[in-house]
């Protein structure tokens, strides 16, 4: 028995019972298997859709079912048909058999019954369950009003971003030669890409970036465009000391790196991931005596912080990642309505005590992944009120970056700048 579905399933209950996805996904057993990519596929596409199948799924069924297994299988396979055009009959053997495998024997005709039933009345299952938010837009309720509440005029857009299926994303490295040069060694090999950015090529379609040629000799790295604003934002010049304060996994701290020569800190909360910033410096040609990887808080600077002040200091500070849910589906369906505030307060109490650390003159850039204005413009806002020498600058976006104030707006199928939400504010300290 193909044993896809079945995986793709698990991972996705795992999801559901507060796991993230990457771990669920190594818990099921699908990173150990040769179809781990078609697995990924599987659970990634059905979080993503996962409010508008789930709701198909119960309404198909005659009293409720209790199986979360059985839900998600079912779920795993209205992907497979509605999403990946995968052919009917192969599709709904396979999720009977994983039913009767994963579940309990009998699960198989209660399986094959409510499929066929799907198939045979398609168009009637798909409007009914729209008439509900969270199946017609495949977020929590609280999320969409959120949303609603925050962006009235581009709410509708911002959750239908968040369904896509994301761009695979490179940020040439400068130090190695120049992107016209990246993208002419890949469409030498006959990969498709196209400019994004100041630095960036978008290449179609995605494929394992490990087989892109110049990955390990350190041509490239793998960032979203919305994410490449940062360090030209921050627009840190030779000689000056920088610190990023949430550095890892190190896709910012190598930017700031590639644009000027400068001595760098590169904190991060959590030590388990600074491995990943050695790594990337190492593979990028970055590494060197002028660069410090630290482990440390970045709201209590007394237990990491030499006294000297900084130049510049890019905060990029821990968030619901509203605004990359194309990426992370699991974001959505683990975060809570409370977590907005709880993160808000981690927020302020890191700005107030970097702001701490900055030179007279120097610069502050605070970013977020997220599209929530409580995380964003009112934390930006609070802010400049409450440090008297706080001075906001606007912020400059790449041409064809849609944008609201501060806000990159997630973006839909065919943006000249297809982005990830992000927020920006950038402060000059009098």
């Amino acid at each position: 028995m193909d044993a896809s579905q079945r995986q793709a399933a698990d991972t996705i209950v795992r999801v559901m019972g507060g796991e993230t996805l990457s771990r669920a996904l190594e818990a099921s057993g699908a990173e150990a298997t040769p179809a781990r990519g078609f697995v990924q596929e599987l659970a990634y596409g059905t979080l993503r859709h996962w409010g508008t199948l789930e709701a198909i799924v119960r309404s198909l069924a005659h009293k409720p079912i209790a199986d979360p297994m059985l839900v998600a299988i079912l779920a795993v396979a209205l992907y497979q048909l509605e999403h990946m055009r995968a052919e009917a009959h192969a599709v709904v053997d396979r999720a009977v058999a994983a039913a009767g495998d994963a579940v309990r024997p009998q699960a198989k005709g209660l399986a094959n019954a409510m499929l066929r039933r799907y198939l045979r009345e398609r168009d009637e299952w798909i409007a009914k369950v729209a008439s509900t938010p969270v199946a017609r837009w495949s977020h929590p309720r609280w999320w969409i009003a959120r949303v609603r509440a925050d962006w009235p005029a581009q709410w509708e857009r911002i959750l239908a971003a968040g369904n896509e299926h994301p761009p695979l994303t490179l940020r040439a490295n400068r130090r190695a030669g120049s992107r016209d040069a990246l993208a002419g060694r890949l469409m030498t090999q006959g990969i498709a890409c196209e400019p994004v950015g100041e630095a960036g090529l978008i290449v179609s379609p995605p494929r394992p970036v490990r087989e892109l040629p110049g990955y390990d000799e350190g041509a490239f790295s793998v960032q979203d465009a919305g994410a490449q604003v940062a360090a030209p934002l921050l627009g840190a010049r030779d000689g000056e000391r920088v610190l990023d304060a949430c550095a890892a996994p190190g896709g910012k701290t190598t930017h700031i790196l590639e644009l000027a020569d400068v001595e760098l800190t590169a904190l991060d909360a959590d030590a388990s991931r600074l491995p990943r910033v050695h790594a990337n410096l190492a593979r990028l040609k970055l590494a060197g005596d002028r660069v410090r990887v630290v482990a440390g808080d970045a709201a209590a600077p007394a237990t990491w912080w030499d006294g000297r002040p900084y130049d510049r200091i890019l905060a990029d500070v821990p968030c619901t990642a509203s605004g990359i849910v194309r990426r992370h589906p699991d974001v959505k369906w683990l975060r809570r309505a409370s977590d907005v505030a709880s993160f808000a307060a981690v927020q302020r109490a890191m700005l107030d005590s970097l702001w701490n650390c900055l030179a007279r003159g120097g610069t502050l850039v605070y970013a977020t992944c997220s599209v929530f204005v409580e995380e964003n413009e009112a934390q930006a806002a609070a802010f400049a009120a409450r440090m008297p020498d706080a001075l906001r600058e606007s912020p400059v976006f790449p041409a064809g970056a849609e944008s609201s104030g501060g806000q990159l707006l997630p973006s839909l199928p065919g943006a000249r700048h297809n982005q990830d939400g992000f927020f920006y504010a950038r402060f000059r300290r009098a």
